[in-house]
């Protein structure tokens, strides 16, 4: 069970809660039927995630045997076949098409954009995984575009209307995350060797500034976005202060990138950094008591 899990990369499921960003900014999360939409709208973005990344390791088991930490993973070290790996690919499909169907008479609404975001997002990582993840700034963005995905996704199974500055925040936000990346396989790279060809368009000092600016423009679309007529008339006007939890946590990932060295997988840093899970819960709870408890 551990190696299918494994295969699946539950952990990284954490990146496909950004479908519940509408249901929490809204303010609508003691809605049982809206968040019972948003809990269906994950779970079939983590099944459609998990069969990209089967996928993408798949034609990429080669490269990962090469790699310190990747030829752990089960198609790279053998401890799944391709034939395995092919099947439950195939399984994951029909049972998020299957899912999509069910949701649609379960809930008695048309979810033909939410599908359409979900079809948009696997047809434009076969074109990543086959292609364009080996061209250099395309892929990052491609990333940054999956984030965006996920929460179009969430508005869409919900019904809820997702402003600009929300899905700006969360294109760059994921920008922030994917440069991370690179930049800690660039550094990985110079120890054992390239592992991707869209490395030769980076290079340390590249991926440095890139990461930088940003980490910049996500603090001041977040800044943006607190201030907005929307968002100041909908929650108190105090919103803008969580402000100062977003600029600690990206200055402690910058640290963590940029002195450590230790975010080529950003996904790690939500299990092991302290900071970044005690900033993260704080700005939560500020969040909270602006959208629930606003008197």
């Amino acid at each position: 069970m551990t190696k299918f899990l494994k295969l699946l990369r539950v952990e990284q499921w954490v990146k496909n809660l950004f479908v519940f960003v509408p249901l929490f900014f809204s303010g609508n999360i003691t809605n049982l039927d809206l968040l019972l939409k948003s809990i269906f709208a994950f779970v079939v973005f983590s099944m459609i995630a998990s069969s990209v990344y089967i996928l993408n390791d798949y034609t990429d088991i080669e490269s990962d045997r090469r790699h310190p930490e990747k030829k752990n993973r089960p198609l790279a070290s053998g401890a799944i076949s391709k034939s395995t790996a092919i099947l439950v690919f195939i399984l994951l499909m029909l049972f998020s098409v299957a899912l999509i169907f069910f949701g649609h008479d379960y809930f008695a609404r048309d979810l033909s954009r939410f599908a359409a975001v979900i079809y948009f997002y696997f047809a434009m990582n076969l074109t990543y995984t086959f292609k364009l993840k080996h061209v250099a700034i395309i892929d990052v963005c491609i990333i940054s575009i999956g984030f965006v995905l996920r929460v179009l996704a969430g508005g869409y199974a919900t019904g809820i209307y997702i402003s600009q500055w929300a899905i700006l925040l969360t294109f760059v936000l994921a920008l922030v995350l994917a440069l991370g990346k690179r930049r800690g396989e660039l550094i990985n790279a110079q120890i054992s060797g390239k592992t991707r060809r869209a490395l030769d368009g980076y290079n340390v000092q590249f991926a440095d500034i890139a990461l930088s600016i940003s980490c910049t423009l996500a603090i001041i679309c977040y800044l943006m976005f607190t201030l907005s007529a929307e968002v100041q008339q909908k929650f108190h006007s105090r919103v803008f202060y969580t402000v100062i939890f977003v600029v600690f946590a990206f200055l402690r990932y910058l640290q963590q990138t940029l002195v450590y060295n230790k975010t080529e997988s950003p996904t790690k840093i939500i299990y092991k950094d302290r900071y970044i899970q005690i900033t993260l819960v704080l700005w939560l709870a500020a969040f909270l008591l602006q959208i629930y408890f606003k008197k």
